[in-house]
């Protein structure tokens, strides 16, 4: 049984223990959208083995097959004591919590429990780029609030956005994403006070995809929307699926404040038949038993964040980077390089390094991509060797 690295404090850290040739026999989409030759540091996948208490999980319950349906509020209670530890909240009440399949179809169903067809849902772009196709397809129209040059939520520009979201009538939402995907932003407990006393002046229900909480620096504190003044009538995504790489077993976790429990006992029951039962029960343990991997693999993603500032600074000054407290993302801004709206394009094509393409973020993201951070120092080394000859 592999050992995490609290359980064998020697062993290098979660980023550091995956050779290239064993992470290209993973037949997931990080690893066959591209040709072999392609280095993959787009999509939200990590180069990590699953942490042991995740794979004990899922070894037991395949061993003696429990591999039935999801039941139980587990889940949410190792959610709650999880979130009690980490961010000293003891705001999730088991009761007002319910299991959906993944964060953003979780996303859908609880903006149909708050919106009607045709309301406007505000967004914080650049931001997350699945936000617009899934508020679009429920047949809801994106309202941009544009993030200020600091990376951070504008209060002007969200208010504004709020305002256009009102004055149509309807019932608007504002999906926050927090921490935000792609900038790494950790929104400060002002700054989310700020959104629900907006939110709260303009009829707007929050919901928050809040699935990067745990891939924050231990210096930084998260603040879950839920735990500030005002944002009782808020509900929240949450799964353990980002920090632990367990994305391709499914489950995730609809959280409500206070004065929004109605709205999700409204949850139509079907919707908690889509979750893998063992992803229940690897998240389950995720968030029980996986703190010491989760320490380790943090400290693995600041190290990297301090090594591509270094490495940018030195082969491709151009660019711009700010590094982050949250997520293994990182948000560069390659305009100076002169390489058009989508530079990714220019970087898979002749460094042979994929990244995720800035005009996908919606407006705000011409002229940047988004990178993975969550690979070995070696692969991160290579790529930006790579990316600068590209340009050379």
């Amino acid at each position: 049984m592999p050992q995490t690295p609290s359980e064998d404090p020697g062993h290098p850290g979660p980023l550091r223990r995956l050779s290239l040739a064993e992470l290209r026999r993973r037949t997931s989409m990080k690893w066959r959208t591209y040709p072999p030759d392609v280095l993959p540091l787009w999509v939200a996948e990590m180069d990590v083995p699953l942490a042991a208490p995740v794979v004990r999980a899922i070894t037991e319950a395949v061993a003696c097959g429990d591999t039935g349906y999801p039941a139980g509020t587990e889940y949410a209670s190792a959610l709650s004591g999880f979130a009690r530890e980490r961010w000293g909240w003891d705001g999730i009440a088991v009761e007002r919590t319910t299991i959906v399949p993944d964060v953003m179809l979780g996303v859908v169903e609880v903006l149909k429990l708050v919106t009607r067809a045709g309301d406007p849902v505000v967004v914080n772009c650049p931001v997350y780029p699945p936000f617009y196709p899934f508020v679009s397809h429920m047949d809801r129209r994106v309202v941009e609030a544009p993030l200020g040059p600091d990376l951070r939520i504008d209060p002007v520009a969200l208010e504004a956005a709020f305002r256009r979201a009102a004055a149509g009538g309807g019932r608007p939402a504002f999906l926050l994403c927090s921490p935000h995907n792609p900038t790494g932003t950790v929104h400060s407990a002002e700054e989310l006070a700020g959104v629900a006393a907006l939110a709260a002046r303009y009829g707007v229900r929050v919901v928050a995809d809040e699935i990067h909480a745990p891939l924050v620096t231990r210096d930084t504190a998260f603040v879950p929307y839920l735990s500030v003044p005002g944002a009782a009538d808020g509900l929240s995504l949450m799964s353990a699926s980002k920090a632990w790489n367990l994305a391709g077993i499914k489950a995730a976790l609809a959280v409500a404040g206070p004065a929004a429990a109605e709205d999700l006992a409204r949850m139509p029951e079907e919707v908690g038949h889509g979750p893998s039962h063992v992803g229940v029960l690897a998240h389950t343990a995720a968030l029980r038993e996986g703190g010491g991997w989760l320490d380790a693999l943090l400290a693995d993603v600041d190290d990297n964040r301090r090594l591509l500032a270094a490495l940018l600074a030195e082969q491709l000054p151009a660019v711009r980077y700010r590094p982050a407290a949250g997520t293994f993302l990182a948000w560069l801004d390659c305009r100076p390089l002169g390489l058009g709206d989508n530079p990714a394009e220019v970087f898979l094509a002749r460094g042979r390094v994929a990244l995720s393409p800035g005009p996908d973020f919606g407006t705000g993201g011409a002229g940047h991509v988004r990178l993975n951070l969550a690979t070995s120092p070696e692969v991160l080394t290579e790529a930006v060797r790579r990316m600068a000859a590209a340009v050379a």
